[in-house]
């Protein structure tokens, strides 16, 4: 509990009617979750307006509404508090309810469109074995020291946020890596919270459904950078060509990473194999257990990230050769038969197009790729035709199938994907509606030595079609078909 003139402390206000020394029991943004003597924030959301609950909001016992536009009927007992943007208001004042926890731990926001699950996993298990307390919020889960939760988006609303941190403070958790999403710096779910660094990995084709255009999705990543305070570190990939853009107008300290240009932090690939990447950092070798050139990226900034939290750069690199890979990120599996079955979350045309690449520079040219993707329902359509046309550019078979094809129909979405395939290609492609369906005829097709890599999904452990999600874990489909045929 708390008076909510506190709760509203450095909250851009517009209009104030009511007392604000009454106390508040908790927040919502959820009417359904309202009981007596709460907050109710009402948000307008993509799918529907918070401002059309605020009587149900009153009736279920609120004392207190954040909102936009007032109500034409306002009623006895309650405060109502005007704000310009209520999603910009519920960060501030769930920041403030729960004692600015960000304040209290080192927290640390990776962004970009690829790179930000694997940099922000491997950074909270490389300080777990460096021996501190750590926590991590991303797109698989969140994890307070060694609790583990369930997560549902890749940056979590701002009240989940705030929560988290508190418990993470409460525990003793020194250090927090955090996925942040163009959607959550968008919404404002990042607002109020006090970054020590922020990491910038690429930008590439993704988010389009939801931003009016690429400039607009850079910019946004941008604002994240314009925000970080003074004492904390901004950290880019200046191999992208928006890395500096990220930097033009932030206070923090403005660091860089390459492995093709000059930065503060360079690498080389000396090996790159199927049991791992012998990378030079900045002069010094090391043997990793993660394979790839985007891998490579990804473990630059971590490396860069540790020695910046205080970490000695010796110990940093010992930590690294420790580290293992990400559930779903390249996680790949040898049949008895000596088929190699990879799996990833690539999802985007440049993830995927990276994928294969670093599948092309393992391997002899002397056996078969065949790469199963699809493409999500209700996301950007304009990215469909590019992946099909990579994945059939770069392999010798492509199954095109389903990947959450949520309200569409999977075969409007794989019709779309065919657009990009180029008449040359036509005959490596085929298209099954069914997931485990096409990764059984992917298997069926692949011969001792040969490589499949199954696309889209990566540590996913269901499929949504028409609004249902069924169990359905690539990684688990692909063991057993492989396993059956063994037999």
């Amino acid at each position: 509990m708390m008076v909510l003139r506190d709760i509203l402390y450095k909250t851009s206000i517009e209009a104030v009617n009511g007392p604000t020394d009454i106390t508040i029991n908790k927040m919502e943004f959820d009417s359904r979750a309202i009981t007596t003597g709460d907050a109710f924030i009402a948000i307008r959301g993509t799918q529907s307006d918070g401002h059309d609950y605020i009587e149900k909001a009153i009736s279920l016992g609120a004392v207190a509404v954040v909102c936009e536009t007032l109500p034409e009927s306002l009623s006895e007992n309650v405060t109502y508090i005007q704000v310009k943007s209520a999603s910009a208001a519920l960060a501030t004042m769930a920041a403030n309810f729960y004692g600015n926890p960000s304040r209290s731990l080192k927290l640390v926001g990776i962004t970009g469109t690829n790179g930000k699950t694997t940099i922000a996993t491997l950074l909270y298990q490389l300080f777990k074995n460096a021996g501190y307390k750590t926590g991590l919020l991303s797109t698989v889960k969140i994890m307070v020291a060694e609790t583990e939760y369930k997560a549902t988006h890749t940056t979590p609303d701002s009240l989940t946020i705030n929560r988290y941190l508190r418990q993470m403070v409460d525990e003793g958790v020194d250090y927090c890596f955090m996925e942040v999403s163009s959607h959550g710096i968008h919404q404002h779910r990042t607002t109020g919270l006090e970054f020590a660094g922020g990491i910038f990995t690429n930008l590439s084709h993704d988010h389009l459904d939801y931003h009016s255009s690429f400039a607009e999705y850079r910019d946004v990543k941008k604002r994240f950078f314009d925000e970080l305070p003074k004492g904390a570190f901004a950290l880019v990939n200046v191999d992208d060509k928006n890395g500096l853009v990220m930097l033009q107008n932030t206070m923090a300290k403005k660091l860089t990473y390459a492995l093709k240009t000059y930065a503060d932090y360079k690498a080389q690939i000396l090996e790159n194999q199927l049991s791992g990447l012998l990378l030079k950092i900045n002069e010094q070798e090391v043997w990793v257990k993660l394979i790839g050139k985007f891998n490579a990226y990804n473990l630059l900034a971590i490396y860069a990230a540790a020695v910046n939290l205080g970490l000695e750069s010796v110990e940093v690199l010992r930590l690294m050769s420790e580290l293992e890979s990400v559930s779903g990120r390249f996680q790949f599996i040898i049949s008895d038969s000596g088929i190699t079955a990879i799996v990833d979350y690539a999802h985007t045309p440049d993830a995927l197009g990276n994928v294969l690449k670093t599948i092309e520079d393992i391997r002899t040219r002397n056996e078969q790729l065949i790469t199963v993707v699809g493409c999500g329902g209700d996301r950007d359509t304009t990215k469909r035709p590019v992946m099909a046309n990579i994945a059939s550019t770069m392999s010798d078979r492509a199954i095109f199938t389903s990947d959450n094809p949520r309200s569409e129909d999977p075969v409007d979405i794989i019709e779309d994907m065919e657009k990009g395939v180029e008449p040359q290609n036509y005959k490596k492609t085929v298209a099954m509606v069914d997931r485990k369906q096409a990764i059984k005829l992917a298997c069926q097709l692949a011969k001792p030595n040969d490589i499949i890599l199954i696309a889209g999904k990566g540590h996913e452990t269901y499929q949504e079609i028409k609004g249902v999600r069924y169990d359905f874990d690539d990684m688990q489909v692909v063991r057993e078909i492989l396993g059956q045929l063994n037999k």
